[in-house]
């Protein structure tokens, strides 16, 4: 069920529950910016986990990320086609390393360039006080302990 969808979330669900709305406004949103990159949450997740030169293998990017091991495979694999990440053996010879190649961190400044953007037009949207409301939050509800 893809919660955005507000035809499958009853209307007095969405009108009642903060984490509804929020999860509905994410997809959304991660939606619109798949489309528009044609970069999936994770690819860009993986991307982001390389930044700054860094070096790690594929359990690791998966242990960081919280995702199966198969997956970030898959991922991995067609950003090595696509020359964005390049992998080499590691000193022990256990593991492949993975880095970003230049192409690579190109492709991830085009993808924070976008975001930029997306943050950019909200800001346009919202007062200052509301921006910085919404971020407050957005903190709190991040750090509910339940």
């Amino acid at each position: 069920m893809i919660l955005a969808d507000h035809k499958l979330v009853p209307k007095e669900i969405r009108k009642d529950s903060v984490l509804v709305q929020l999860a509905a406004a994410y997809f959304h949103i991660a939606r619109r910016m798949e489309q528009k990159t044609r970069c999936s949450q994770t690819r860009g997740f993986v991307l982001a986990t390389l930044r700054g030169g860094a070096t790690l293998n594929q359990n690791q990017i998966a242990r960081l990320l919280g995702l199966d091991r198969t997956v970030v495979h898959r991922t991995v694999k067609s950003l090595i086609r696509e020359g964005l990440v390049s992998e080499r053996k590691a000193p022990s010879g256990k593991a492949l390393l993975l880095q970003l190649t230049a192409k690579g961190n190109r492709y991830r400044s085009v993808l924070i360039q976008q975001r930029r953007a997306v943050d950019a037009k909200l800001r346009r949207r919202l007062s200052p006080r509301q921006f910085y409301t919404l971020i407050r939050q957005l903190e709190v509800l991040s750090g509910l302990d339940f």
